[in-house]
């Protein structure tokens, strides 16, 4: 659908501004009211657990994405989790760009990214319990309900894609 015009880019302390801004919009916080992403040194670190992206529609910003190791990442957000597992943090960023097939192009180069690595069995993903437009967005893309769980003070719907759904569609 919108193969030709959305790319991914990784994320750089040049876009510290754009993150800021679009931390802001009430439709993010609404998503993910109580993280604090410290986009000041979090954009400065490399690290191997982790690629950050930016969404790009021919060339503007428009969204971010987010891919870690959950059983490497540091904080243990997932707590303890198997080997071979991806999880991704997706946003748009403008309200005007919602509704459109972006995100779901974003989610689609988000996915193909994490299953490039063959060794990559599954995706998490943990939209928050009250977000039934999220709920439906990635059960359409085929990801499955697997609990509710509470992370920090967010009460979420975890879902999961495997390979095999993925690769079957």
């Amino acid at each position: 659908m919108y193969q030709n015009c959305i790319s991914l880019r990784k994320a750089s302390i040049s876009d510290l501004a754009i993150l800021q801004k679009w931390d802001e919009e009430p439709h993010v916080i609404e998503s993910d009211p109580n993280d604090d992403w410290q986009w000041e040194q979090e954009l400065i670190r490399d690290v191997d657990w982790r690629d950050q992206f930016i969404a790009e529609l021919e060339g503007r910003p428009i969204g971010f994405i987010q891919i870690i190791d959950p059983a490497k990442e540091e904080s243990r957000y997932w707590g303890e989790v198997p080997d071979h597992l991806r999880a991704i943090d997706i946003w748009i960023g403008d309200l005007n760009h919602l509704g459109k097939g972006y995100g779901t192009e974003m989610m689609r180069l988000a996915i193909e990214h994490c299953f490039a690595s063959l060794d990559v069995k599954s995706i998490l993903i943990d939209p928050l319990e009250s977000n039934e437009r999220a709920h439906r967005f990635y059960e359409r893309l085929g990801f499955q309900f697997l609990e509710k769980r509470q992370f920090g003070e967010d009460r979420c719907f975890v879902y999961q894609l495997n390979r095999d759904n993925w690769e079957l569609r």
